[in-house]
């Protein structure tokens, strides 16, 4: 299966992990309405009144994203009749709400992630779009998608395709083009471009591999494959193939230890978070 496709049948253990995670989010609800009274009618709206996960979410997003011409009940049809028909949409979301409590510590809830985050809830509406798109629905999932570049400053084709477990942190900024892929368990910081070159039409944006961690303001252009589990350092640009487990930095992006030898990561930078290991290789630069 190519990184970044998501399987149509759902196992036990994501209906019972959906299950878990949903028990908690509607748990962390009613301890915060009890300790903020003024957010009790809110989290009671979005959460405790739903009796699924698929329906909160539809919910909150159809709030999130309608527009007096596109109306809210009429985007809560769409995500939910979406989310109902593919189960791989909605193991997608609980994966991608695990890999943010589990990666940024600034996420102190569940609930924090479904109802704040806008990284998380501009993927889970481009999952949506995106099967609008390969269902050639074209013209609502390109509406769907300016609403989600509108609303959270998130721009994502329709056509690209994401994996799962997918964090994007912070969010704004984050361009990903038509023809991209993204992995599972990759983490993406804010400003990230994914885009093409401006002189090849066809396939022409980055691939980007299973376990990759993309630093704030990098800029990857082309049809290019960042290997699994690879580093690339924030600010830089990448016009080339990074190898696996391998880290890329600089303007343009160079590989630390050198082309022919470069240093092997030991861990999955997607899910570490780890930023700056690598400076005590790549540079002598002291503050």
């Amino acid at each position: 299966m190519p990184a970044g496709e998501l399987r149509h049948t759902e196992s036990s253990s994501e209906v019972e992990g959906e299950a878990w995670v949903w028990a908690q989010i509607k748990a962390e609800a009613r301890r915060d309405a009890e300790a903020e009274p003024a957010l009790a009618s809110y989290l009671y709206s979005t959460i405790l009144s739903h009796s699924s996960l698929k329906r909160s979410l539809s919910f909150h997003l159809g709030n999130k994203l309608c527009s007096s011409t596109l109306l809210s009940t009429l985007l809560y049809d769409l995500f939910l009749n979406t989310f109902s028909s593919d189960p791989s949409l909605l193991a997608a979301a609980v994966a991608d709400l695990r890999a943010a409590r589990e990666r940024d510590p600034a996420c102190v809830s569940f609930s924090h992630c479904l109802l704040n985050y806008k990284g998380f809830l501009a993927c889970q509406a481009h999952r949506v779009a995106h099967k609008l798109w390969i269902q050639s629905r074209r013209p609502l999932a390109l509406a769907l998608h300016s609403r989600i570049a509108d609303v959270f400053a998130v721009d994502i084709h329709p056509a690209a395709t994401i994996g799962k477990g997918v964090l994007f942190d912070h969010a704004t900024g984050v361009v990903v083009g038509e023809t991209a892929v993204i992995g599972n368990n990759v983490s993406i910081l804010h400003h990230v471009t994914l885009g093409g070159t401006g002189r090849a039409g066809g396939d022409r944006h980055p691939k980007i591999g299973d376990g990759v961690l993309i630093g704030a303001s990098a800029t990857i252009l082309g049809n290019v494959k960042i290997g699994e589990g690879a580093k690339i350092g924030a600010g830089s640009v990448v016009l080339i193939d990074v190898p696996t487990r391998t880290t890329a930095v600089g303007n343009p992006a160079r590989l630390v230890g050198g082309k022919e030898r470069p240093s092997q990561l030991e861990d999955v930078p997607g899910e570490s978070m780890d930023h700056t290991s690598f400076m005590s290789e790549w540079s002598d630069y002291i503050i």
